[in-house]
């Protein structure tokens, strides 16, 4: 799994010492000298390595020193709180989330003048509207969308082909295909249940988004117990406790039961699709057509970006992360002139670490509007194994991949309640509520009820 998808917020005040003693700013002689400190939570060993060495071009073509810190996107909030107390804020934080951009926010650590100019610099028309969008509040650019990341629903195609069943799109056509073929030591689906993990929000969320079920409204009321959201934790109730795998369910295990053949759907992110290509020896597939083609079932699976249920329109649940510019920093032309040059010069590199999860967010210039959209294209994924993804994936899917963070949706973000987003993700309010209900401790109305009250607890705590 990767280390991106999550984050709990919640770190022991020790651990926060120790890591931020260890990775603290820059001394005020580096600044005089014209570097900068930069947080990246794209914190694996070799991605810290790929993003240093896109720094140390930068370096070469302008002077200015870049210190690449890796930073755990579990530990995140408390680092950077206790950075801001101790006055020792980096200046730019890299691969950040949306959620965590809106907490920066809310405690006024951003330069939301210094990412404007970037982005105006590069050329608004040149990005995402709906990246800039969900990057932004009451008309300020609180951070620079770099990339972006897509929650999907991956089927078996061969055995929906063999039964006759249309592309699991819609509620009905999902609960249909998962009680067809849950059988002959198949699971209709495998979807995460346990209590702890964000990634159980996640595929909640990816439901509830086409099924016009909200965290809050526009006037900031809790909306998760209206009929909308009882009816998504009907179908989470449904698919999980009739048709899936027994036990609690991560991110670990409803990989492992996809690619052992085991379960004939699965919600998982866009990181799937190199390891589904047999790209990382440490996830291959294992399933038994796998052994004599370990692209099996990258070969024969579906991709479903976009789910719609009968209350909503086809909506999709996606990760926009960016590249954050720390306020009132003693380098902040310095800080201006990395980013734009990540988000240019470095930008094919970038994306480069991770394409399968870096779907550009910028498609190009002003000479080539699609010049980053092309690139990423051709860009080797995987880790043991390197390819182009088009070489494991047709033309279509990598079309809807590429153009995904176009439409992505987010709970809380519109209505201006990013704060109360990232506070949920501490407490996973709803990720116990499926827990709750996929244990038969509740029912769907149930669970809506303690997710919705759990969330108000924490919406009051805010104020």
């Amino acid at each position: 799994m990767n280390a991106r998808r999550l984050l709990t917020a919640v770190v022991a005040a020790t651990l926060t010492t120790t890591a931020l003693s260890a990775c603290g700013g820059d001394d005020p002689e580096d600044d005089a000298s014209g570097s900068i400190t930069v947080w990246s939570l794209e914190n694996q060993t070799d991605r810290v390595q790929a993003t240093q060495k896109i720094a140390d071009q930068f370096t070469a073509a302008t002077g200015i020193q870049v210190k690449i810190v890796a930073t755990d996107e579990n530990q995140f909030t408390s680092l950077i709180t206790s950075a801001a107390a101790s006055g020792q804020l980096p200046d730019v934080v890299g691969a950040l989330p949306l959620a965590a951009v809106a907490q920066m926010a809310t405690n006024d650590l951003l330069d939301t003048d210094a990412a404007k100019a970037v982005v105006d610099e590069l050329g608004r028309g040149t990005f995402s509207p709906r990246a800039l969008e969900l990057t932004a509040q009451d008309g300020n650019q609180l951070a620079v969308p770099s990339d972006g990341w897509a929650q999907l629903l991956f089927y078996r195609k061969d055995l929906f082909d063999k039964a006759g069943l249309a592309a699991p799109d819609t509620f009905d056509e999902i609960r249909t295909a998962a009680q067809r073929l849950n059988t002959g030591g198949v699971a209709g689906i495998t979807l995460a249940t346990v209590p702890n993990d964000a990634f159980t929000e996640q595929t909640f969320e990816n439901f509830a988004l086409g099924n016009g079920c909200e965290m809050v409204d526009d006037a900031k009321n809790v909306t998760l117990d209206t009929p909308q959201c009882v009816a998504t934790f009907q179908l989470y109730e449904d698919l999980v406790k009739n048709w899936s795998v027994p036990g609690a369910q991560d991110v670990d295990t409803t990989r492992a039961t996809y690619f052992a053949g085991k379960a004939a759907m699965v919600v998982w992110s866009s990181f799937l699709l190199d390891e589904m290509a047999g790209l990382r020896n440490d996830a291959l597939p294992t399933c038994p057509e796998c052994k004599a083609d370990p692209a099996y079932l990258a070969k024969n699976s579906g991709i479903v970006t976009a789910v719609a249920g009968p209350d909503g329109q086809p909506a999709q649940f996606g990760e926009i992360t960016s590249w954050a510019i720390t306020k009132d920093g003693p380098s902040t032309d310095q800080a201006r002139k990395f980013v734009a040059y990540m988000m240019n010069e470095g930008y094919p590199g970038w994306l480069g670490i991770a394409p399968e999860g870096k779907f550009p967010v910028r498609k190009g210039d002003s000479a080539d509007a699609a010049k980053f959209e092309t690139a990423w294209n051709t860009l080797p994924a995987g880790v043991d194994t390197r390819k182009p993804l088009a070489d494991s994936y047709p033309a279509d899917v990598l079309e809807a991949l590429r153009t995904s963070p176009d439409t992505f949706k987010r709970w809380a973000l519109p209505q201006k309640q990013g704060a109360l987003l990232g506070a949920t993700l501490g407490e996973l309010p709803v990720p116990k509520a499926v827990n709750a209900l996929a244990g038969g401790e509740l029912d769907a109305a149930g669970a809506a009820k303690r997710a919705a009250d759990d969330v108000r607890a924490i919406q009051k705590s805010l104020n």
